[in-house]
Parts: structure tokens; sequence; C-alpha cells
């Protein structure tokens, strides 16, 4: 009888430890890196067509339906509207909430950035729905692809800040130096 509880005892752990055997798991979900929108995956720019705009404001019909107008700091000293405003232009928008306020950090008039650029030892053509088609044959590393992304212009595997987007003019600038690009007539 004295055996019994010790028995009982040593049954339980012994199934403890049988129960717990290591397990290797294989993985559950894989990257799918095909996927555009896992490309995109942690982008914050906000994409739309714009609708309405002034002086001090933007407002867009975003891809995903919504209306948002979003308001420039009339302290700002820098233009944050990149490629001016026009009604039916597509925009790529970054911006934060402020006091129930939508405050743009950034614009850039993607309507604008389409066509032919032009620099010293570049030419080239932005088309809609992210290719580029390069003009110069000698070129060692011409661009192939563009998108935005957080605000920001990448060109291939180079990322930029726009700096200017005139009529005829683009300045970008990323860690290697401002580039000027003029518009291809």
């Amino acid at each position: 009888m004295k055996k019994s509880p010790f028995i009982l005892i040593f049954t339980l752990v012994a199934l403890i430890f049988i129960g717990c055997k290591d397990n290797k798991k294989g993985k559950v979900i894989e990257t799918n890196t095909s996927n555009a929108e896992s490309l995109n995956a942690g982008d914050t720019t906000i994409y739309g067509t714009m609708i309405d705009g002034g002086m001090n404001s933007l407002v867009l019909v975003t891809d995903k339906g919504d209306t948002i107008e979003f308001i420039s700091n009339p302290d700002d000293t820098t233009e944050v509207v990149k490629g001016g405003k026009l009604n039916g232009d597509r925009f790529a928008v970054i911006a934060n909430n402020e006091y129930g306020e939508m405050m743009l950090q950034s614009a850039v008039n993607l309507t604008s950035l389409l066509g032919n650029w032009r620099s010293l030892d570049k030419d080239f053509e932005i088309k809609e729905g992210g290719t580029i088609v390069s003009n110069t044959e000698a070129e060692s590393n011409p661009w192939a692809t563009w998108k935005m992304y957080n605000g920001k212009l990448v060109l291939s595997k180079d990322t930029f800040d726009v700096m200017e987007l005139g009529a005829d003019t683009m300045a970008l600038e990323n860690k290697n130096g401002i580039f000027l690009f003029g518009r291809k007539k």
C-alpha cells in the first residue's frame, strides 16, 4: 500500500516528460514576395486624385474611396506640395493627424512626375504604372522601375527626396547629393 502513491507520482512525472518532448514545427506562413501588397508593406503614403485645393489645402479622393482634406502648415518655410496642384492629378501624400486635422508633411504630384527627363548622364521617361524607359544606350545602370514609398521616390534601387518638381525641372536628393533634371521636349 505504501508503494501505491509512489508509483502513481512516478507515472505522472513520466507522462509529463513524454508529453513535453521537443517537437520542431515547420514554417506555418511563408513570405510571399511576388504579392504587390507585401512589397509595399509599411508604406505610409496616401494615394489619391485631387478634387479641390486652395492655397493651404489639398482635397483628395483616396484610392480607398475616402475624401480627405489635407491642410498645409502656414508656418512652413518650404513648399510641401511638389509639382503643383491641378484637379484630376494623382498625388502621393504624407500627412499626420494633429488636433483632428490632417496636416501635410509632403505631397508629390505624380501626374507632373510622368514624362521625359534628362541630365548630363541620364535620359529617361517615367511612365504610368511604375516603369522607366532609358533613352541612353551607353548608360551603365539605367533605372527600370519607379514608385513612391513613405513619401520618397524610389528609382529602381535608388531612393530620393523630391526637392523640386516644376513644369520643366526636377531636383532629387539622396545621400550621394542633389541631382538636377530638365524636362525633355
